[in-house]
């Protein structure tokens, strides 16, 4: 029961983190600041984190993780090409409608993670991005990995602007037909 305590208000800590970051940036957000969000005193965050870095590292990490898991399940769970896309544009919609916060740390705040936390993060991504890449070469056998790699940081794009569209599932849903119709329409330009 103790663990499931110390969980739930790391978990807590985490989401106010994410929210406060997103709101003043990760300078602009105090130890003392996340405890009084959080109803304890600053130095008791000391408890669950070693510091605001750990808490920012725990942060990015741990979508990049979340995001890679679930882009690999979704690969996994079909053989059809076109069902994987949707099911990979469908799950960076819902994290995007859901974790807006994260998208604004994750774009801000990137750079103040120590060094092998960011190298971490980039490869936890670039590994998510080539689940993207082979979708869509399978999809359109002629698109190099490149052109694939553009698409892919598109969609991302555009499905991540969330935070600014407006957090309603009618948005979400606007930007997830946008993506898969842009995804799907990867023709060649004419001559």
């Amino acid at each position: 029961m103790v663990a499931t305590e110390v969980r739930t208000r790391r978990e807590q800590i985490l989401a106010v983190a994410a929210q406060l970051f997103a709101r003043h940036g990760f300078h602009g957000v105090t130890i003392a600041d996340l405890g009084a969000a959080v109803g304890v005193s600053g130095p008791a965050l000391y408890r669950h984190f070693p510091g605001k870095e750990a808490l920012l590292a725990e942060l990015l990490v741990g979508i990049s993780e979340h995001l890679l898991a679930g882009g690999q399940e979704r690969a996994a769970a079909s053989d059809d090409p076109h069902e994987v896309l949707a099911a990979l544009v469908d799950f960076q919609a819902a994290f995007a409608l859901r974790e807006p916060e994260l998208i604004v740390v994750q774009d801000r705040d990137l750079a103040n993670l120590p060094p092998a936390g960011r190298r971490r993060v980039r490869r936890l991504q670039r590994t998510y991005l080539e689940i993207w890449v082979d979708t869509l070469c399978r999809i359109h056998p002629g698109l190099s990995a490149d052109a694939a790699r553009v698409a892919a940081h598109g969609a991302f794009g555009l499905l991540n602007s969330t935070p600014h569209a407006g957090r309603g599932t009618e948005a979400a849903a606007l930007l997830r037909r946008m993506a898969l119709a842009a995804l799907t329409d990867l023709a060649s330009p004419a001559g």
